[in-house]
This record gives C-alpha cells, structure tokens and sequence, in this order.
C-alpha cells in the first residue's frame, strides 16, 4: 500500500510540474514557404503568402487546440497558392505532369503519413493526414496512394488542373539551359562537362509548417512539388521522416526546404532533432550548426523552421531567401532576406478557413 502511494504521489507531482513547464511556452504556427533564390518580384507575393498561413494555422490551433489541424491547415493554404511550389502551383517533371510530396507527423505519439507521386489532388498534405489516422501504414506512393485516396473519397481533379503558365515556362527553360549547355560541350576541345549545378527553374516555394500548444505537443508538415524537370518517379527529401520532417515532444518539430538530394542524405531533421534532445541546443542553435555543416560539406544550400520543446523558435536558411511567417499571441512575425524580421500587431485573428 505505501508503494502504491509512492507511485500516485509521483505521478500528481510529475502532472503538476508539467502544467507549471506549459505555463511558459506560448501556442506558435511557424510557417515557410521555401528556400532558394526567390526572384525580387514575387517577395511580396511570398510574404503574403506565408503571413496569411500563419494566421490561418494560428486560428485553427486557438479554435481546436490541435496542432495537427493547425499545421495542416498552414499548409493547405499555401498548397492552394500559385506562388509556391506545392499543389497548385508544383513545379512540372520532365515529361510535364505534376508530382507532390507530402508528409505530416505529430510529437506526442510520433505517429505520422507521407505520401508521394501525388497527382490531381489539390491538398496532398490532407491526404497524408488520412494516411496517418487512417490507415495501418505511414507512406503511401504512386498508384497506391491515388487508390487509397479515391476509395477515402478525395476529389480528383481534372488532369492538368494543378499545372500554372508559370511551371510549364519553367520546364522550357529549364530544357533549354540543358540544350545550351550540349552546344557548349560540343565546342570544348576537352572532356570537362559543366554542370548547370543547382540553379533553381520555377519557385522555390515547398511550403512547411510547425507548431507547438502550450502542453509542449508538437506537429511539423511539408509539401512540395519537387523540383523542375526532375524524372517521373523522383521523391524528394520533404516526405521523408528525419530528413525534411519530424516532430517529436521530447526535442521539437522541424520542416526543412532546399536541395532535397542533400537534405535527405544528411538526415537534416534528425540532427537538428538529435541536438536539441541529448545536447539540450535551443532550436536556433542546433538548426544553425546543421545547416551550415550541411552546407558546407555538400556546397548545397537549405533552409529550415523549428522549435524546440521549451518553445523557442529556430529560422535558418544557407540560400540567398526564405520566405517565414509565425504567429505568438497578438503578434505576426515575418521575412525573408537574411536577418529580416518584420512585425505586425494584428490581434486575435478573424480568418476563416
């Protein structure tokens, strides 16, 4: 009897240090919409795009409380924006079609969904949440996933619908620095063949988004479309768990954007995980240190959000741009130059979604 006493006694004190820990940390959406050389035109357009998702997940996490809800719905709002490269608007493959990514996970049970080689869908990230909650499987691909998600009732859009004037220029020119780059070769008296290394066709624009509630529960998700003129088939880093998405309670939730080859080799997510629970980095820190080795070892760039579990915030990006955003209480934060960080007052947020 004084063992079980013991045993309840541990568990009230344990309850009530974790609502004295939960007192500190404060409901946060952080979204991105995408690492890379965003052209100065589009900033705005950028900047209004992750403002909005911000406010959006910030609205769902103070309505439900969820923060599952909160991040998929900060991504759906930028997968139903032409200005980032997720949904409408992913960049084209090489034969012209549409291929997205996708991939949600939550931090207290580290259950998750990821999807790939989505077609005709317009919120891939929803249907990596059914794959989560769902099904007995957490990754779908291919002909499997667009079975399941018909047979889970999600309407299919008209072929083509997802493809923008935007991403087909992006593919002819993309195929034309190719051809361009053959009759360079041919007049080299050498066997050097330039690359055109990593040079960005179409927007940047993968989207992400990470949240924590003031229980310290965590959830992250990406979608993307991939990259311009890759081969059909190709899966990127944003729906591999470690690599372009995690959550965890017991570290924090991170989404990452960039060279999806070298953020997958480099378990980007997973180190920055691992940092901040066993080396006890704040999030800032451990993005920081793991994107710049990244970096550096690959010469690839990439950008990142996270928080960790006592709720600070990481934001970091080795390319020239990120466009971010994130709501904390009555404040919008947002860049996405190095060292931006524009606040707007805004209050209790009056979107609806």
């Amino acid at each position: 009897m004084g063992i079980l006493k013991v045993i309840f006694l541990t568990l009230v004190l344990a309850a009530i240090f974790q609502t004295i820990l939960s007192q500190n940390i404060l409901p946060t959406i952080l979204v991105h919409g995408g690492a890379g050389d965003v052209s100065d035109e589009t900033i705005p357009y950028k900047k209004d795009g992750v403002k909005l998702a911000a406010r959006i997940g910030y609205e769902a996490l103070k309505k439900t409380g969820n923060v599952v809800e909160a991040v998929q719905q900060a991504v759906q709002a930028m997968e139903e924006n032409s200005q980032f490269n997720a949904g409408y608007g992913s960049v084209l493959n090489w034969e012209g079609n549409v291929e997205m990514d996708a991939a949600i996970m939550e931090g207290a049970t580290l259950n998750a969904g990821c999807v790939s080689l989505i077609r005709d869908i317009l919120h891939p990230i929803s249907l990596a949440r059914s794959v989560m909650e769902k099904t007995r499987h957490k990754y779908l691909a291919g002909e499997g996933a667009m079975a399941y998600a018909i047979e889970d009732g999600f309407e299919l859009l008209p072929e083509g619908s997802l493809v923008t004037e935007n991403a087909k220029k992006a593919l002819d020119n993309y195929k034309n620095s190719l051809n361009a780059t053959k009759a360079s070769d041919a007049c080299r008296d050498n066997d050097d063949q330039p690359e055109i290394g990593d040079k960005i066709f179409g927007s940047p624009g993968t989207v992400g988004a990470v949240a924590i509630d003031a229980y310290g529960n965590v959830a992250a998700a990406t979608s993307t479309g991939g990259i311009t003129g890759k081969m059909p088939g190709r899966i990127g880093d944003s729906p591999i768990l470690g690599g372009g998405t995690y959550a965890d309670n017991d570290s924090g939730c991170i989404s990452a954007t960039g060279n999806g080859e070298t953020i997958m080799r480099y378990n980007v997510a997973s180190r920055i995980s691992g940092l901040i629970e066993h080396f006890g980095m704040s999030a800032q820190e451990a993005t920081t240190i793991v994107l710049e080795q990244m970096t550096e070892r690959f010469n690839q760039t990439a950008g990142v959000i996270s928080i960790d579990r006592n709720g600070n915030l990481g934001i970091y990006f080795t390319s020239r741009r990120m466009s971010w955003a994130y709501q904390r209480g009555d404040e919008l934060h947002y860049g996405i130059d190095k060292g931006e960080d524009v606040v707007e007052i805004i209050g209790e947020p009056r979107i609806k979604y």
